[in-house]
């Protein structure tokens, strides 16, 4: 019998690109997920706009409607169980979770950063990958934990930097990676061969010890 499709949700906070590429592979057959909910943290995104045109449930979860950094995690968390998923996506979410919330989630929760990781964690990583002279740059999909963009990457896709590259392009390069490989790897959820096992991941029954490099 076919697996089914496998309940989705997706956390966004801007423009919704990687949201809309993930929304085109399972429109074009290639992603065996069902999209319960899109929420965001700024009610104003596109993504919540991209996620309506598409028929999936999108809400926002504004930081200044709940009283603190703890009740607003606390109203995300309620609303990404009511939602049903089994998967949970970061796709250009721009806040860090509470512990509390990333540790209900664990083994169910992806993200994608774009540097190689574990160089670059954190913000403006195309300028600071130039200022540092890498000769290759990239991006990471990687499992959430409490530790900020430090969890067990399971994909990485690596680009050259080329002469003459500036934050921006190099950004569009990365980007355009980005829209290829993160619906491969919510595939592999999707079908199963993508496990947490023992606070590690498994991909096709192994052990996952270093990322998959393309």
């Amino acid at each position: 019998m076919p697996r089914p499709a496998l309940p989705v949700a997706v956390l966004v906070s801007g423009y919704g690109s990687n949201l809309q590429a993930l929304l085109d592979a399972r429109a074009a057959g290639r992603l065996p997920v069902d999209f319960r909910l899109v929420a965001s943290d700024r009610p104003e995104a596109q993504g919540l706009a991209r996620a309506r045109r598409a028929g999936v449930r999108a809400e926002a979860v504004a930081p200044g409607a709940s009283a603190d950094r703890a009740a607003w995690n606390e109203a995300l968390g309620a609303l990404l169980a009511d939602s049903g998923a089994e998967l949970v996506v970061l796709a250009g979410f721009m806040r860090v979770l509470a512990p509390e919330l990333v540790r209900a989630w664990e083994g169910r929760m992806l993200n994608i950063h774009p540097s190689l990781l574990p160089r670059h964690r954190g913000l403006h990583t195309h300028r600071r990958a130039l200022e540092a002279g890498d000769r290759m740059h990239g991006t990471s999909i990687h499992f959430v934990t409490e530790e900020l963009d430090g969890g067990p990457v399971v994909l990485q896709a690596r680009l050259p930097v080329l002469p003459g590259d500036d934050p921006e392009g190099l950004a569009r390069r990365v980007q355009a990676r980005e829209h290829d490989v993160y619906p491969r790897v919510v595939r592999w959820a999707a079908e199963g061969w993508l496990q947490w096992r023992a606070g590690r991941p498994w991909l096709y029954d192994r052990p996952l010890h270093r990322p998959v490099v393309v």
